[in-house]
């Protein structure tokens, strides 16, 4: 099942051939990771990338002022990654937190990097989804957090994470938003 799920959306990027799925299938351990466990540390030097088949995570780091901030959110069906330190091999500034028990499919980056070296399609597949999540969803994001006031960012986030809300807690929301749980109050009651 968790294989079949992972091929399916890889596919939803770019159609990748039975030939290169076997070979991606060769790397894909599965792992559980418990509530609140790190799937990335802050400062490791991460090696993988986790699809999430199960469960929900998000990345966040602490800035000198001490409030965690949360930077995205990893549901079902996402590849959750530190993507930049894994691509780099360089320590991450990230973490990235299990918010509830989370079953994944792991693969090892260098690995898959050969892939994409010698199978086209896997190529396709990886532009492909590096200009949606890095390009196109990424700078409107960066544009409405410099812009926007907090209960516009709210709005959007309610209609962006609305399959998630039921499994957030408040903080989770709050620190998304760059904002203290007690503004965010403030917000969903418009004072």
């Amino acid at each position: 099942m968790s294989k079949a799920q992972f091929f399916q959306r890889i596919r939803s990027y770019y159609p990748i051939s039975a030939d290169s799925e076997r070979a991606w299938a060769a790397l894909l351990r599965e792992k559980m990771y418990g509530k609140g466990e790190l799937l990335v540390a802050e400062g490791q030097v991460p090696r993988k990338f986790a699809f999430i088949c199960k469960g929900l995570a998000y990345q966040s780091y602490f800035p000198p002022e001490g409030e965690m901030i949360i930077k995205y959110f990893f549901p079902e069906n996402r590849l959750a990654a530190s993507v930049t330190a894994t691509m780099t091999g360089t320590p991450s500034m990230f973490a990235i937190t299990a918010i509830e028990d989370t079953i994944v499919l792991e693969y090892d980056f260098s690995a898959f990097r050969k892939l994409v070296d010698t199978c086209q399609d896997v190529a396709l597949f990886y532009i492909n989804y590096l200009e949606k999540h890095w390009v196109v969803e990424k700078e409107p994001l960066e544009i409405a957090f410099r812009s926007d006031t907090a209960a516009t960012r709210y709005q959007h986030f309610l209609k962006t994470h609305e399959h998630i809300l039921p499994r957030l807690k408040k903080y989770h929301i709050a620190s998304y938003l760059g904002i203290t749980p007690t503004q965010l109050s403030r917000v969903i009651s418009g004072k």
